[in-house]
């Protein structure tokens, strides 16, 4: 798992990777922002607490609240739109690492638009419902970086095992290497809550998950069919 992450962080230094890692990094800010308005403007108009001097307070403090939200957020809504980039990170991870791999499977456009829906709907919900961990100290880390290990690292192996994989193979890879995946989800995790970091991370995600899932696969042999 080390070496495969190593290999992703290497690999911002190829060029082809780099291109995507600057509309990456795009994509993330314009992300950040939006989110950053978003929340704003719900906070602003939406009563948080019923009692008038909690909420005052709130009101008081709904920048910093902002952007605790935004911050726990962030994770979910840049892995879903990463995940839109998949094919170009995929594509330069396998042309310097696996140049002899046939060409991939490259889902459509809608199917990528739904798929990453419906990845960031499960996301914010559940990072949602983690909030009242906020007032148990030392458990919401844990509870927040467990959480999203087992999703992210869930996301990531099904971005790349199904350009390959069908998907009843996938999961069956997938369920064979539980524990991994949701380590590497919690690596993942933590780097994306760290700032400039997590700018860089979906990318190294991906590219680390594909060297980890060409591994599993290899090991796997011919118990899972190549679609």
């Amino acid at each position: 798992m080390f070496s495969a992450l190593i290999k992703g962080i290497r690999q911002l230094s190829d060029p082809k990777t780099q291109k995507v890692v600057w509309m990456g990094i795009g994509a993330a800010l314009l992300t950040f922002a939006v989110m950053w308005a978003v929340i704003g403007e719900v906070l602003a108009k939406t009563a948080i607490f019923e009692t008038p001097w909690l909420e005052g307070i709130a009101d008081l403090l709904g920048g910093a609240i902002t952007l605790v939200l935004t911050w726990l957020l962030f994770p979910s809504v840049i892995s879903a739109v990463i995940g839109l980039m998949l094919e170009r990170i995929a594509q330069a991870v396998e042309a310097r690492h696996y140049p002899n791999l046939p060409a991939a499977n490259d889902p459509p456009l809608t199917e990528a638009l739904i798929g990453a829906a419906k990845f960031l709907g499960v996301m914010i919900v559940l990072n949602l419902m983690l909030l009242p961990f906020l007032f148990f100290g030392p458990l919401f880390p844990i509870v927040f970086y467990g959480v999203n290990g087992y999703l992210l690292g869930r996301e990531f192996f099904e971005l790349v095992s199904h350009r390959r994989l069908a998907p009843a193979d996938a999961r069956t890879l997938r369920k064979q290497r539980q524990s991994a995946i949701i380590g590497i989800g919690v690596v993942f995790a933590f780097l994306m809550t760290l700032p400039i970091i997590n700018l860089l991370t979906p990318v190294v995600a991906t590219a680390t998950m594909l060297h980890l899932f060409e591994a599993w696969r290899g090991e796997a042999g011919t118990a899972l069919a190549t679609t």
